[in-house]
């Protein structure tokens, strides 16, 4: 394993009972948050500042991706209950954005689109609340998906590339790059006034002119928001790290991607796809 760099720097707690009583409230309503299911750095931040991301249809996916913290193996039943404690939180801790996302559900018909849609109608009836919801691939259910969603549509919609097409069968078995970018690109067509979102994570092998492929192929699906951050290695079992890239490295894939077209750009060693989701989205 490489050691981890200077600047590689994870954020002290600076108010734990903050961090502990949000906890307490998922827990209290069986609400669980990819902020901690994936082991996110950024946790003790969000959580201090009153913001999550929301998992919802459980927090155990039906894929074995090897780089993914998330727990693997067959999900439990739906909770038909998840979308009205949803938002009874999402009221209570009076957040105005919220990112709602999944894992996946292969096992689901529609691949779990209907439990987005539920949580989105109960999120609605709070007043000023924007949503982000970050798919999965909804794999061989993508047209069900975007023909299901059309009346219920979120503020921003968000789905992960995560890394370039050679890694693919390594970094995310069970996925395809191709089938990816069709979905960001059909939900865009369908929907052109929603802003489209992506996020590619870096270190895992990837050659630099790789990531101005996957960039010029994203903007050129309809992506206009973009995050890329450093991928880190939630534990020994998962995938190693190849490269850790210092601030300059990450200031210039930035560039490059202004160059392409890109019009709102998160890029640094500890960003994630929804760090500072609403910072981003009031850009707008």
């Amino acid at each position: 394993m490489l050691r981890k760099p200077s600047w590689i720097k994870i954020q002290i707690p600076q108010n734990s009972t903050k961090v502990e009583n949000i906890k307490n409230i998922l827990r209290k309503n069986s609400l669980n948050t990819v902020c901690e299911e994936a082991k996110c750095p950024n946790l003790t931040e969000c959580f201090n500042k009153g913001t999550a991301t929301f998992l919802i249809l459980g927090s155990i996916c039906t894929r074995k991706c090897p780089f993914c913290g998330v727990q693997k193996g067959r999900p439990k039943q739906v909770d038909f209950n998840e979308p009205k404690k949803l938002a009874k939180v999402i009221s209570y801790m009076n957040l105005k954005y919220i990112v709602l996302t999944s894992v996946n559900r292969d096992d689901l018909k529609d691949g779990g689109i209907s439990q987005f849609i539920n949580c989105i109608k109960e999120i609605r009836k709070i007043k000023n609340v924007k949503i982000e919801i970050l798919v999965p691939d909804f794999r061989k259910k993508e047209q069900i998906a975007l023909k299901l969603i059309k009346n219920n549509l979120p503020d921003v919609f968000n789905h992960n590339i995560e890394t370039v097409p050679r890694l693919y069968k390594t970094v995310r078995p069970g996925a395809n790059y191709t089938k990816s970018l069709f979905l960001l690109n059909n939900f865009k067509k369908k929907f052109p006034m929603i802003p489209t979102k992506s996020g590619l994570m870096v270190g895992l092998g990837e050659k630099e002119n790789e990531i101005l492929t996957v960039l010029k192929d994203l903007h050129n699906n309809g992506v206009s928001m973009l995050t890329i951050g450093q991928y880190l290695q939630p534990s020994k079992i998962h995938l190693p790290v190849q490269k850790y890239l210092t601030h300059k490295e990450f200031k210039k894939i930035k560039k490059n991607a202004k160059f392409i077209g890109f019009k709102y750009i998160f890029c640094g060693p500890l960003v994630r796809s929804s760090y500072h989701a609403y910072d981003q989205y009031k850009n707008i």
